[in-house]
C-alpha cells in the first residue's frame, strides 16, 4: 500500500537554533469493516495489513474461529460518492452457517473498556463466547530470563518506529523464545488483531503455546483478544489494569506487566514462570 508512513513539514528548535525540515510521521486513517456487506466497525489504524486487521477483529468479536470460517476479504470499489477506492473499507465474507453478530451494535460490547460495560458482565462475556480456551497441556513454562528478553527483541523488529518513534508493537514468541511475527500499529488493539488474523489466515489457531507481548499496557481489550486467540501468556513493558487482571484470573491467562530489564510483576497465571529453586518470597 505504500502508505505506512507520511511526510510533514515541521519547525525544529534545537538549543535555540530554529531551522524548517521535513519529518517522518507515522500513518493514520480509518478503516470501515464491513461484515458481509453490511457496516459492523470504524478503527483508526495505520495502512498495511487491513485484512489480517479485520479477520483478527472478528477472531476477538467471536465471529471468526478457523480459516474455513473466512470465505474472502477484499477491498470495496466505489466506497466514495464519485465510485473510486480509498482502501479504507474491507468487507469480510464469512462461510455459510457462520453465526453473525448483532447489527445493531457499533461493536460487540464487551470488546472495549471504554465501552461503558465493566466488571462482571464483561468477564463472562470473554468466558462464554472464547472458541479458544486457555489450554496448554503441558502447561508452558517460563524462566524469568526468557521472558527479559523479549522486549529487546521486539524493538530490534520494530521497522517502522525507528522512522517515526509514533507505533504500538505486538509480537508472537515461541515458548522457546523464537520470534513468529510482530505487527506494528498506531493502535496497540490493531496490531494484536493484525497478528491474530495472520494467525487465524495460516490456521494456527488457536496459539497455544505462544507468548503475546505488547509495546505498551496491558488494557483489557488487550487480555480480552489474547484468550479469545488461545494465548496462555501476556506480557506488557507498561502496567496492566485491574479488569485485565480479573479477566486473566478469570480464565487461567498468565498476565505479565512492567516487563523491563530483569524486572517484571506477574498479576496472574504465575504458575507459568519457572523460578529459581533459591527465590524467596517477601
Amino acid at each position: 500500500m505504500g502508505r505506512v508512513t507520511e511526510r510533514r513539514k515541521v519547525l525544529r528548535i534545537r538549543d535555540g537554533a530554529v531551522s524548517t525540515r521535513p519529518d517522518t510521521l507515522v500513518a493514520e486513517e480509518p478503516l470501515e469493516i464491513r461484515l458481509n456487506g453490511k457496516p459492523l466497525a470504524i478503527t483508526m489504524r495505520t495502512p498495511g495489513d487491513d485484512f489480517a486487521l479485520a479477520a483478527g477483529f472478528l477472531v476477538s468479536e467471536g465471529v471468526l474461529g478457523t480459516a474455513s470460517d473466512l470465505q474472502n476479504i477484499v477491498y470495496c470499489a466505489g466506497a466514495t460518492a464519485d465510485g473510486s477506492n480509498t482502501y479504507n473499507v474491507v468487507d469480510v465474507k464469512t462461510a455459510p452457517g457462520v453465526a453473525l453478530p448483532d447489527f445493531s451494535l457499533e461493536r460487540n460490547v464487551y470488546t472495549s473498556s471504554s465501552c461503558g460495560l465493566c466488571g462482571k458482565a464483561s468477564l463472562d462475556a470473554v468466558r462464554t463466547t472464547t472458541r479458544w480456551p486457555i489450554a496448554d497441556t503441558p502447561p508452558v513454562r517460563l524462566t524469568p530470563e526468557l521472558l527479559a528478553g523479549l522486549p529487546d527483541r521486539l524493538r530490534a523488529a520494530q521497522r517502522v518506529f525507528d522512522r517515526t518513534g509514533g507505533l504500538h508493537a505486538a509480537a508472537l514468541f515461541r515458548e522457546d523464545g523464537e520470534l513468529l511475527d510482530v505487527r506494528e500499529d498506531v493502535g496497540r488493539h490493531n496490531a494484536v488483531d493484525k497478528l491474530v488474523g495472520r494467525a487465524l489466515q495460516h490456521g494456527d489457531l488457536p496459539l497455544s503455546r505462544t507468548i503475546l507481548l505488547v509495546s505498551g499496557r496491558a488494557s483489557f481489550e488487550l487480555a480480552q483478544k489474547a484468550v479469545m486467540a488461545g494465548i496462555p501468556v501476556l506480557a506488557a513493558v507498561s502496567a496492566p489494569s485491574s479488569l485485565a487482571v480479573d479477566l486473566a484470573a478469570e480464565t487461567g491467562l498468565t498476565l505479565v506487566g512492567f516487563l523491563r530489564g530483569s524486572s517484571m510483576n506477574v498479576y496472574a497465571g504465575d504458575d507459568r514462570v519457572a523460578l529459581p529453586t533459591t527465590a524467596t518470597q517477601s
